[in-house]
């Protein structure tokens, strides 16, 4: 360990921060399915129930807390840079999960042609895992209370930090008072709020364990100053990524989210940890190698995505007067594939496929004055 409290080679805590990580994530998208499986079921029966008086809810609801703490974990024995872009495990298992649950019955040659950019993304995001994984930093810092105190007032921080907060204040004017509604800026938002909430994370994560382990650190304020800021920075992240998916196309939103997100993570961890401060350019570039490998596996997974629901039940809304008409097509209903969420890396978990809804569109009385008009409609039966 040297004067900054930095273990070189920490390689047991890499692995255990690495399989937590993929661990909590797993966990999470096989919640979310499950759940999602609760609701498409409730709403294909005549069941009345609320979706949170079921069995199925609840046991995803009880494997999503599990997988949460999984990653919360994570983050005190991991640095930001390996844990932040595994969250694209949460893409790939969700991806595969929907899989399972389709019901669609094409030929071979079809199924290839249609899902083959899919398992592409699968190969692309597995093998840029394995390289950031592989060549990420190796560097692990016991984050006592002194410690983050020391980094937070370093001058690299508070220059990240300024640099940050007029960047936030200059797309929240564009976004709230010039009514930029564009992806980009919504998802900018985001993930600078992600990053504050990563930083957090991995503070409150750390200081916790040591706790645990015998050293206090909760009577500290910095440890009440971390623990407010990741709950704030949690809120108003959640707040602004459930606007980007009124907005906008929500796989979309899941793959430059994580793109975002991920970045300004990483990016984050680097200032404020020094995470990168004992990696010599090799591990470095082959690190932002694997990134870059992850990225486009992810956006191929969720674009392609987009694409292939052809299992889902097209509704479109037409509004007569106000008034929103549902036309249904009539077609199979299925679970969605999105990704879940995870700190600082928020992804799409809105969508419960809405099911098939009877629709009878009756023929409006004619008033008095119409009657007429029917005569040279023969397609207008009267009595």
């Amino acid at each position: 360990m040297d004067d900054n409290g930095i273990e070189v080679g920490s390689y047991t805590d890499n692995l255990i921060g690495t399989l937590l990580a993929i661990f909590g994530n797993v966990l999470v998208s096989i919640s979310l399915t499950i759940q999602k499986y609760s609701h498409v079921k409730l709403a294909g029966t005549k069941d009345h129930r609320a979706f949170y008086r079921t069995k199925t809810w609840w046991s995803g609801f009880v494997f999503t807390c599990l997988g949460e703490l999984a990653n919360f974990v994570s983050y005190a024995f991991a640095p930001l840079a390996i844990v932040a872009p595994l969250n694209a495990v949460s893409v790939l298992t969700s991806s595969i999960l929907g899989f399972i649950f389709l019901r669609e019955r094409l030929k071979p040659k079809d199924f290839a042609k249609q899902f083959g950019l899919v398992f592409l993304g699968y190969i692309l995001v597995i093998g840029g895992a394995y390289l950031l994984v592989a060549f990420g930093p190796n560097s692990h810092e016991k984050l006592i209370a002194a410690n983050i105190v020391k980094h937070l007032v370093g001058w690299p921080v508070l220059l990240y930090l300024l640099l940050e907060i007029i960047t936030f204040c200059l797309l929240l004017y564009f976004y709230k008072r010039r009514k930029a509604n564009y992806l980009v800026i919504i998802l900018l938002l985001v993930a600078l709020l992600g990053s504050v909430t990563v930083l957090t994370v991995k503070a409150v994560s750390g200081m916790l364990v040591l706790t645990i382990e015998g050293t206090m650190q909760l009577n500290y304020p910095i440890f009440s100053v971390m623990f407010v800021c990741m709950v704030a920075s949690a809120i108003f992240q959640a707040g602004f990524l459930s606007q980007a998916c009124k907005l906008h196309d929500s796989s979309l939103v899941a793959s430059v989210n994580y793109i975002l997100s991920t970045f300004f993570a990483v990016l984050a961890g680097a200032v404020f940890y020094l995470e990168f401060i004992n990696e010599d350019i090799l591990h470095i570039c082959m690190f932002l190698l694997g990134s870059a490998v992850c990225f486009l596996g992810v956006f191929l997974i969720t674009k392609t995505k987009k694409k292939a629901r052809i299992f889902e039940p097209c509704v479109t809304l037409n509004m007569n007067n106000g008034v929103p008409t549902i036309h249904d097509k009539g077609l199979v209903i299925q679970p969605d594939y999105s990704g879940s969420f995870s700190y600082g890396t928020l992804v799409n978990n809105n969508g419960v496929t809405p099911a098939p809804l009877p629709v009878h569109l009756e023929t409006p009385p004619l008033g008095p004055g119409s009657s007429d008009a029917s005569q040279g409609h023969p397609g207008i039966k009267r009595d």
